[in-house]
């Protein structure tokens, strides 16, 4: 089987998609976007409140802005994976994946739409966590460029993982399942509560290898100029994931599995 990899794209629906995955989320704002916060300032009284008087600094950083990094960048992750997988599995069960079908959206369209769609979800979250969090902890910004960085491109790998869910998945059972076997523990497990410096040799070196890892300490780099793994390295794989992810979910929507059958 051949491939014609030339794309004439159709950015008119190609935005008109990525509206209407938009205004989905922000017309749910307070389950889309408050709720998240409510739940990451929980975590973050309970982590200050149980261990703050006892650690009072992590790699130099102050216990309540290295906590409260990790659980701004986790937010925003695991609600970009939310939007993109929650839409198309959505779009499967209730019978509407036919309108994307019968409009002309190629392949390049729909990952585009539903991807962008999860990556703004995902910095929406962000801004509104790093803003309530800011009434209770003083946040600094130690480089500006390296937080939009991680930020768009780690909303990207959870967004595209979010469409690869979406189009495996049949029920919402299997989303949830993904949800709670993989992508719940790839984060807690990636440092945000830690540093991964504090753990044995051999499962310092096992969690260098999840890429939640890079993506999360990258963030609290650009916010504290705290980190614990080669950041160049984690620049280099989540590049990589990103290509390959899209690559390959592009020649699945392309041949129509999991939602032309």
């Amino acid at each position: 089987m051949t491939y014609d990899l030339r794309l004439n794209i159709n950015w008119f629906g190609a935005m008109t998609l990525l509206k209407k995955e938009v205004v989905r989320f922000l017309k749910v704002y307070h389950q889309t976007l408050f709720s998240p916060v409510v739940n990451i300032i929980l975590f973050l009284a309970v982590f200050s409140l149980s261990v703050g008087n006892h650690i009072q600094e992590i790699n130099g950083v102050p216990f309540p802005i290295f906590v409260a990094s990790g659980l701004i960048m986790m937010a925003a992750m695991q609600n970009a994976f939310a939007n993109s997988s929650s839409s198309f599995v959505m779009g499967k069960v209730m019978g509407h994946v036919i309108d994307y079908l019968i409009p002309p959206l190629g392949a390049f369209e729909l990952l585009f739409a539903f991807t962008i769609g999860a990556i703004l979800r995902g910095i929406c979250v962000a801004l509104v966590s790093f803003v309530v969090i800011s009434f209770f902890v003083t946040l600094p910004i130690y480089n500006f460029y390296w937080m939009i960085f991680y930020m768009i491109f780690s909303c990207m790998f959870l967004g595209l993982l979010g469409v690869l869910c979406g189009v495996v998945s049949e029920t919402f059972d299997h989303m949830s399942a993904m949800t709670s076997y993989v992508i719940t523990p790839l984060t807690f497990l990636s440092g945000t509560f830690y540093s991964t410096n504090a753990l044995p040799e051999f499962w310092r070196n096992v969690s260098h290898f999840n890429p939640f890892f890079y993506m999360l300490d990258g963030f609290r780099f650009s916010l504290t100029g705290a980190h614990d793994g080669n950041l160049l390295t984690g620049v280099i794989y989540i590049l990589i994931l990103n290509f390959i992810l899209a690559v390959a979910l592009y020649f699945m929507i392309k041949r129509g599995y999991g939602i032309k059958n």
